[in-house]
Parts: C-alpha cells; structure tokens; sequence
C-alpha cells in the first residue's frame, strides 16, 4: 500500500504538508520566538518585521508564537474527535453484520438518528450543557462523524460476511470476536483509513468553525480558528492578518483529502492487479 501511495504526486505532496503540520503540532509551542500569550502595549497591531514575522494583534501579541503554539491544540481536537467517531462507529458497524438482524436494525435506526444532527447546533448544545471546554466540543462532533464509520466498515464488513473462509471458520467452531479479529478487520481497514483521513480534514474545518465562534477553546488559549477570528476583528488595521491561519488550515484540509483520495485509488489499482 505504502509503496502504491507514493506513485501518486498528490500524495507525495499531502505528506510534506502532513509532515510539516505534526511537526508544529508536536513542537509549536517551543518553536514560537515568544510568548504567545505575553502582551505589550508598545507593539500594537504591527505589520510584519524581524522581531515579529507576522506582526502583532490588538493587544501586542506575536502572531507568529501564537499560531504555532495553537497548532497543538487544533491538530490534537481533530484527532480526539475522529478517535471517538472510530472507537463508537467501526465497532458497532462490524458487530451489524455478525450480530443478528436485531442488532442490525436498532444499529442503523440510531444512526440514522444521528445523521438527522446540525453539526454546529448540536456541538453547540453539548457545551452549553457540558460545559465550554475543548473536551466536550470534541466529544460532540466525534458523536456526530459516528455514522460515517460506521457505514463504512458496515459496508466493508458485508463484503466479506459471506465469504467462504469466514463459512470455513464457522465450521471449525471459531467465535464471533475470532472471526472480525482474524479475518475481517484486515479487509475493513483500508476503508476505514480512507475515511479517517478524510474525517479528520472534515473534524479540523470543524475545529476552526467552532473556535472561531469562541466554542470550546477559552481565550487567550490561541488556535486556528481564533486566530482567524481576531484578525477578521482588526481586518482594516492588519488586511494581510487571516492570510497565515486561512493558508495553514486551507492547506492541512487539503492534504488530508487529497492523501485519502490516493489511498483509495491505490487500493482499487491493487484490487485491479489481484484480479
């Protein structure tokens, strides 16, 4: 697979920009030249210079520090809400096809529940109950990508259900747990890769929605999306402002989606080969 997705330019390309996002994500915070929560009064909305290489905001706030440091947290919410959309969606969805009709059926009626949610309504919703905290925005819109998982290993599940070696298995008395673990997660994977990367780049355009509406991240905590948020506010001041975050989460998305599309492509070319 690893050697497939490397024929393609765009995937290429969606690991660099991938590559260099973790790398922020991981070390942002310790790469900004300065505070990022540190204000001063005599450096107020700055253009771009060689003390602060994005200029400054309304309070005297390097720019830069602050979208490094915010990268941390943008590119971890994504990824703690696809973990949830997966632990809650794959599971169920393999378990429908093994279980028994009954099973089945309430599986999918609650997923079709869940399909009838407003994402930002409902992530909205959770944090007013639960409180305005990262945890439980995220908590909600991994709750709201559950039926994409779902469907997707529902889907790929019954591709393989009735194959003859999983009736083989069976036959020789092998459990329910035996047979996904064995002989099923490895044909479901794939499509589950492919849509988790494609989630993921859907969960960070989430992410910035809701931290540009002051949901789940308390400022001066910096983000994407709040950072895109407090340059829009001072856009006559600092036109340039929202260019460096609307880049950064622009690109990241595309990458994402671009490094799903070849990973579908390369396993229907491998699919082709086998057959």
């Amino acid at each position: 697979m690893t050697r497939s997705l490397l024929r393609y330019p765009s995937a290429r390309a969606s690991i660099v920009i991938l590559a260099v996002v973790a790398t922020l994500a991981a070390f942002g915070p310790w790469l900004a030249p300065h505070d990022p929560l540190a204000q001063d009064s005599s450096a107020l909305l700055q253009g771009p210079s060689a003390t602060y290489w994005l200029g400054t905001d309304a309070l005297g706030r390097d720019v830069f520090s602050r979208l490094l440091a915010g990268s941390t947290v943008s590119v971890l919410a994504s990824l703690l809400s696809v973990s949830i959309g997966l632990l809650l969606g794959v599971v169920p969805g393999l378990l429908s096809v093994f279980l028994g009709k009954r099973f089945a059926w309430f599986g999918l009626r609650l997923i079709d529940a869940l399909m009838m949610l407003p994402f930002l309504v409902f992530a909205i919703a959770m944090t007013a109950m639960l409180g305005n905290g990262l945890t439980q925005a995220m908590f909600a819109v991994g709750i709201l990508i559950t039926p994409a998982f779902f469907r997707v290993a529902r889907a790929a599940a019954l591709s393989v259900a009735n194959a003859e070696y999983i009736e083989a298995a069976r036959l020789m008395g092998a459990s329910t747990a035996s047979i996904i673990r064995r002989h099923v997660v490895a044909k479901v994977l794939p499509a589950v890769a492919v849509a988790a990367a494609s989630m993921t780049g859907a969960c960070l355009s989430i992410v910035a929605s809701l931290t540009f509406l002051g949901i789940g991240v308390v400022p001066p905590d910096p983000t994407w999306g709040g950072l895109l948020a407090t340059d829009l506010s001072t856009l006559y001041d600092r036109p340039f402002g929202p260019i460096a975050p609307a880049l950064l989460i622009v690109a990241t998305v595309w990458a994402l989606n671009a490094l799903a599309d070849a990973m579908r492509d390369a396993g229907t070319g491998r699919q082709e080969q086998r057959a």
